[in-house]
């Protein structure tokens, strides 16, 4: 098989019958470069008519209608709701958290170097999600999205969770005064950061810090996908790389989940 795959997905969650899910890469779409080319953010400055295209094709793989597909206006936040319907794109709230026990409904994050993290419940049938930069994972957003879970009747013993593709510790530097608030939580976040090549900084390991908060919410079963999408630029979008670079324009990429009929 190539090294290259136009989507990934997860061992924890498929270990289970009545759910699908995927994390797409940018391969496999309709946009052209500088999105090139499946492009699933609205707002990136790509055609929103590619964009519409983009996510039909995404939730063609996951069997279902684009309409069906529901994505919160994400603002870093640790703030979850609990999804009973599709809704429309000027109807979407601010959050970065999404939980259902409803059917058919695929839940989707969006990324470009954030943590998009799924999760799954097989006997109550919840599903959630998590849109994870470092903001919103030390304001425990992916803890929020597990307690929301449970609050329609899924048991914490039985969350399956799946990080997903994100900035790996190699390409996160940050700098002397970014560990201060991790460490001021939970000193044992320490663990996540290392000294960077550049005097005063640190790489910082985001995938592995959510799994520990994960872990520590009382999630037994978690998987961390790991690819880098700052260095694997021929499989992710990444806002970091663009910003290296100084290119005004980037991608973002789609994962989602759906409880099946």
């Amino acid at each position: 098989m190539s090294d290259i795959q136009w989507v990934f997905r997860s061992t924890a969650l498929d270990a289970d019958a009545g759910v699908r899910h995927a994390f797409f890469t940018r391969l496999g779409g309709v946009s052209e470069d500088p999105f090139a080319s499946l492009n699933c953010g609205l707002g990136s400055g790509d055609s929103p008519h590619r964009v519409a295209r983009n996510r039909a094709i995404a939730m063609d793989c996951l069997d279902l209608s684009a309409d069906r597909l529901v994505i919160a206006r994400q603002v870093h936040s640790a703030t979850v709701v609990t999804v009973e319907r599709p809704w429309r794109r000027e109807e979407a709230p601010r959050a970065d958290g999404l939980v259902t026990a409803t059917p058919g409904i695929a839940l989707g994050v969006l990324a470009a170097d954030c943590a998009p993290i799924l999760f799954y419940e097989p006997v109550a049938k919840v599903i959630g999600t998590a849109h994870a930069g470092w903001r919103g994972a030390l304001a425990g957003v992916a803890e929020a999205v597990v307690a929301q879970m449970t609050a329609l009747g899924a048991e914490r013993r039985r969350i399956r969770a799946a990080i997903g593709p994100c900035v790996a510790q190699r390409s996160y530097e940050v700098g002397p005064e970014f560990p201060q608030p991790f460490l001021a939580d939970n000193q044992g976040a320490a663990g996540h950061f290392v000294r960077a090549p550049r005097d005063g900084h640190f790489l910082f390991d985001l995938g592995g810090y959510l799994a520990d908060r994960i872990i520590r919410a009382g999630i037994a079963t978690i998987e961390v996908v790991a690819h880098d999408t700052v260095a694997e630029e021929a499989q992710f979008f990444s806002y970091r790389r663009s910003c290296l670079r100084g290119e005004r324009s980037f991608g973002l990429g789609l994962s989602a989940v759906v409880l099946e009929e």
